[in-house]
């Protein structure tokens, strides 16, 4: 059932991250042009991070009918199981981004699987509200209900005269997303959720709220031309207004080197620990690149407030290595021209603040660079000294695919009391 008006008309608003789950949805991964060895290290770490997430709170994954049997026999008999048509496993971007306090917001997405061109067709992602009130924002699907194929393979989208050119994968990651356009209106129905319509293409990794008015972003991700070319930046804030029940967006110029797939999501750069507190991706290497996007994201956050005049107050969160992908690594992804090529010597976008917030713990992701490895739990322990923090060995495998805990999870909050 779809709502009439904005979420905010209605009195909804996004949570943050931190407040009570009623669960956790993840994706199973197997497509063998983006997981090494057909799946099988990435599935193991997969069960890895779902089985440190089920302590804390319900954790459900969905897979592929090919996969069900394989994830049953690798996941813990308590963590349901769901059969689910999936392209692959980036659920913050095409799975559930659900919200409470009266709000569900259902998002497009722009995952990074799905060709960057086409973003103003691609999925559904659902942010939404579970609880007494609950509804899920719908943002209409160009792809089924305004848009033209021509024979050149242009795509015209009829209702904002843009013209996007297929591509194959040079911007995005795959070829083929049409079973990833299902999986948000396939969550809803499971949840039984209404929903709000809207058209903005935004992906769950790209934004991240404090549940008290500000959001934060990246203009190298919101801005680019392949999401919404027919909005300014001043039209792009009021939907985020609108739709997240935010008053006020911080936006950092840059995300995190080497994030390509997604321009830069703000998730691997920059997250809330608390209303007026953030953790930054950093940098002491003044020789490598990143420590430019790190120093003038800081040097934004530092002279800025929240949406209540709180001054931002940051926290640096070194980042590991650099790490790059080895010849074994690359050699075990099928390089067929489906997928985005992931070539030896490519750097990684490996980041600790790309962490998941479960109830009453931190799952964060561990390199194997046993210096900042230590270091990140030493640093999100005295962040959320109210937390468990809950180290994931072999997180490698993830952002060897392009992402990493907080890609590959989405909470369902629980909803107001």
């Amino acid at each position: 059932m779809d709502l009439k008006g904005t979420p905010v008309e209605n009195e909804y608003r996004m949570p943050a991250e931190w407040e009570p789950h009623s669960c956790c949805w993840m994706g199973w991964p197997e497509r063998p042009d983006n997981w090494r060895n057909n799946g099988v290290h990435g599935q193991r770490v997969f069960a890895t991070v779902a089985s440190a997430i089920s302590r804390f709170e319900p954790v459900t994954v969905c897979a592929s009918a090919a996969q069900w049997e394989n994830a049953c026999n690798l996941l813990p008999k308590h963590i349901r199981v769901v059969e689910m048509s999936i392209n692959d496993s980036w659920f913050r971007d095409t799975g559930p981004t659900v919200s409470y306090c009266f709000l569900s917001v259902e998002f497009k997405c722009l995952s990074s699987e799905i060709p960057q061109q086409m973003q103003n067709m691609q999925c559904q992602v659902l942010q939404g509200l579970i609880g007494p009130s609950i509804a899920g924002v719908l943002l209409s699907s160009y792809i089924e209900v305004n848009m033209v194929i021509k024979e050149d393979r242009q795509f015209i989208l009829e209702d904002i005269g843009s013209v996007v050119k297929l591509e194959g994968v040079d911007e995005g990651c795959y070829k083929d997303w049409n079973l990833d356009l299902l999986v948000a209106r396939k969550i809803l129905a499971i949840e039984k959720l209404p929903r709000f319509p809207q058209s903005m293409i935004l992906e769950g990794g790209s934004i991240h709220v404090d549940g008290e008015g500000t959001c934060l972003a990246t203009e190298e991700c919101l801005l680019n031309k392949n999401r919404n070319p027919h909005l300014s930046k001043e039209q792009i804030e009021n939907e985020l207004k609108a739709y997240l029940g935010v008053r006020k967006i911080i936006w950092l110029p840059r995300g995190l080197l080497g994030d390509e797939d997604t321009n830069g999501h703000i998730d691997n750069m920059c997250c809330f620990v608390k209303p007026g507190v953030v953790l930054l991706s950093w940098t002491d290497d003044l020789s490598d690149e990143q420590y430019e996007r790190s120093f003038e994201a800081l040097s934004i956050l530092e002279n800025t407030s929240d949406a209540s005049g709180r001054k931002i107050q940051v926290i640096k969160l070194h980042v590991p290595g650099p790490l790059y992908m080895t010849d074994e690594e690359a050699a075990g992804i099928v390089q067929d021209g489906k997928a985005k090529p992931r070539p030896s010597g490519t750097r990684l976008a490996a980041s600790y603040v790309n962490f998941y917030i479960a109830n009453g713990a931190i799952i964060t992701p561990q390199f194997g660079d046993k210096k900042w490895d230590e270091e990140a739990i030493r640093v999100l322990s005295l962040a959320f000294p109210n937390h468990e923090v809950v180290g994931i060995e072999g997180a490698r495998e993830i952002v060897l695919a392009g992402g990493n805990i907080h890609c590959i999870t989405q909470q369902q909050p629980t909803g107001p009391e």
